[in-house]
């Protein structure tokens, strides 16, 4: 690295409760000559509530990989760079990857700051295990390729964290009911930090009901937090696995999992979950 080389700051700011920038945020993006903003209108209104007056520049997914080399050159010049986006941490499902990329690549150095997150916020509050978690951002829009991305969650015994917008949400959680069925655990957080805070716990067929149930449960930007399959073969007989193998091909999975749930005293979700996993192989 170049002595004279600016660095690059990573800014999370507040996913909702403007108390939740923390100080050394507020000095870095005094400090800095410069701050990228996914959105400058949107982060105007953050500024200005604390007083900061530093010189703005947009950078989005449809311009940062032009705008990133436009920046690198402004650091090598000496000036410094703060990074951040419409709300939480930067590149956490928003712009900034290519920024990042580019400074490591040029020797400028990159400095993160912690602050506010809203899947590690939602998980923290979920009750879900926490040892083992996969965060997959935003589903896919189209229907197919949605399906296809949660099939991965039949048989993944890891926690599985989303997010999701209001327009999309009931159909996602529709679409994952069709896929894992309908028992699954799921947590549905909304308005994180804000007035009207909300977490709906339940399994995925009262999940659907408690959308439907009142149009302000669709309202805002969501977290929905999903348990692992609870699958592990290991713990299953392979007297088990063949009975359900006989019975699907005459019965319901539904059915044909309790039965054998019955017969051999284990989980009849576990069953279920293992018997999706071969609709899906």
């Amino acid at each position: 690295m170049t002595a004279e080389f600016g660095k690059l700051f990573i800014v999370p700011t507040p996913i909702g409760n403007l108390h939740d920038i923390t100080e050394r945020a507020i000095t870095t993006l005094q400090s800095v000559d410069i701050i990228a903003a996914e959105d400058t209108r949107h982060s105007s209104k953050l500024l200005q509530h604390f007083g900061i007056k530093t010189k703005t520049i947009a950078l989005h997914d449809h311009n940062e990989k032009k705008r990133a080399q436009h920046l690198i050159n402004i650091m090598k010049g000496g000036e410094s760079v703060a990074l951040i986006s419409d709300a939480g941490t930067p590149l956490i499902s928003d712009p900034g990857y290519s920024l990042v990329s580019a400074c490591r690549a040029s020797d400028i150095v990159v400095s993160a700051l912690p602050g506010p997150c809203a899947a590690i916020t939602a998980l923290s509050a979920s009750g879900m295990p926490t040892d083992r978690f996969m965060f997959y951002g935003f589903p896919p829009v189209k229907r197919t390729a949605k399906q296809r991305l949660f099939s991965e969650l039949v048989q993944n015994n890891a926690t599985a964290v989303f997010y999701e917008s209001p327009r999309r949400i009931l159909d996602s959680i529709e679409t994952l009911t069709e896929v894992v069925g309908g028992q699954r655990e799921v947590v549905l957080g909304r308005e994180l930090t804000k007035t009207f805070e909300q977490y709906y716990c339940g399994c995925l067929d009262d999940a659907i009901n408690w959308l439907n149930e009142d149009l302000n449960h669709q309202r805002g930007e969501f977290v929905f937090i999903v348990s692992g399959s609870g699958v592990n073969k290991e713990d299953i007989p392979d007297e088990a696995i063949q009975l359900l193998k006989s019975l699907v091909e005459h019965l319901p999975l539904k059915k044909a999992a309790a039965i054998v749930a019955e017969h051999y005293d284990l989980k009849k979700n576990a069953l279920y979950q293992l018997g999706l996993s071969w609709n899906n192989e």
